[in-house]
């Protein structure tokens, strides 16, 4: 069965991301669409009527709201037809997800928003957290002997924890190089041909640390929850 699929966020690279990168790799359409322009109204007009009061939101069918980016994540992959049929597997999975989802703060909001000595200090701060928690994921995928953590093609897990690990390159480029079966994960995520072509056409995020901006249709906008 198709479904009209609208997947609704703001303009920075953090949580809506791992879903768009399984939708291209799915090949499932949907459409990206700002909160402001989904909701016609400013953030803090809208907030407090919205689940969990939260973005992003993947609206299905004009009626349905699906919140909270692992549950979309799980619906995208249930309909795709990739689900886990295997309980133990479908565990292991899960705790891939859930332990890279941990990596959101404050990696996320760090690198979308913080500018200065609060970036330096911020970064300074989280990074025995990253180092310790690449050094899990680095294991987990060594005792799996995969190409990505649980199967020799991609899942919903893997997904997550390629935004996040990616998303690190933009705070300390060097992070990731300490774990080379990580910087492998990455380059054979990269590699697909479908998220290739997302990674090459996505919003640019540039000016990390000094004044976050993503570049829009050319133009640079600055990260945030407002509408410019």
């Amino acid at each position: 069965m198709k479904h009209k699929l609208e997947l609704i966020y703001f303009k920075m690279r953090a949580l809506a991301e791992a879903p768009r990168l399984l939708f291209h790799y799915t090949g499932i359409k949907y459409d990206d669409v700002m909160s402001w322009d989904y909701y016609d109204k400013d953030w803090s007009e809208v907030k407090p009527y919205i689940p969990f009061k939260q973005l992003p939101m993947l609206i299905v069918d004009e009626k349905h709201e699906i919140c909270q980016s692992l549950a979309i994540m799980t619906f995208v992959e249930n309909l795709a037809g990739m689900s886990i049929t295997d309980p133990i597997i479908n565990a292991k999975a899960n705790a891939i997800m859930q332990s890279s989802q941990e990596l959101f703060m404050p990696l996320n909001p760090t690198v979308n928003f913080a500018t200065g000595e609060k970036f330096k200090k911020k970064r300074e701060d989280m990074m025995p957290f990253l180092m310790s928690r690449f050094g899990d994921l680095e294991k987990a995928m060594k005792e799996n002997d995969r190409k990505f953590f649980i199967y020799d093609e991609p899942r919903a897990c893997d997904f997550t924890a390629f935004h996040h690990l990616d998303l690190s390159k933009m705070l300390d480029p060097s992070i990731i190089k300490k774990f080379p079966r990580l910087e492998k994960f990455l380059e054979d995520i990269m590699s697909i041909d479908n998220v290739k072509s997302y990674l090459d056409k996505r919003p640019e995020l540039i000016d990390v640390s000094v004044e976050p901006k993503l570049v829009i249709d050319g133009i640079p906008h600055p990260t945030g929850v407002k509408k410019t």
